[in-house]
């Protein structure tokens, strides 16, 4: 979005990321774009966290918007999936983690199968100019029409 984004940036106020801060999210946000479909118990955890704590949720890209490639796995079972990375295509250490690893659901999600959701942005990735429409009429007030700037697929 290169330039643009220093004119959004003037408009709006970054209260958290998980690359600057992944412990907390704070109590009382207007937006939150979730990336991501939801594969594990802790993506349950926090989405629904995250749900709570925020006026408006946009599920951002087509993971979080229909589970996408992640949702691929969910023609096998969690024993098949974690057999086939940590068995079967490990070089060596042939074992699967247990405790570091967070619990794998039976299926990968799309984040309005878990939280309801009040925009959608598809896109694999969505460009920068959907991208900027959106950020753009949530920071003026406005949900946004995507009708015609963007499309699934």
């Amino acid at each position: 979005m290169d330039d643009r984004l220093i004119d959004l940036a003037q408009k709006v106020e970054v209260l958290h990321s998980p690359y600057v801060d992944p412990k907390n999210f704070p109590d009382s946000v207007d937006v939150t774009l979730i990336e991501g479909s939801v594969s594990t118990n802790e993506d349950v955890h926090k989405v629904k966290m995250i749900r709570e704590r925020t006026r408006i949720l946009v599920s951002l890209g087509d993971c979080a918007v229909t589970g996408n490639i992640p949702a691929m796995r969910n023609r096998f079972s969690v024993k098949e999936v974690l057999d086939r990375a940590y068995m079967e295509n490990a070089g060596r250490d042939h074992q699967i983690p247990l405790e570091s690893l967070p619990r794998l659901l039976d299926k990968c999600r799309p984040v309005h199968e878990i939280v309801p959701v009040d925009v959608f942005v598809p896109g694999c990735p969505p460009s920068a100019d959907v991208i900027h429409h959106v950020l753009s009429e949530l920071a003026q007030g406005r949900m946004p029409e995507l009708s015609m700037v963007g499309r699934f697929g």
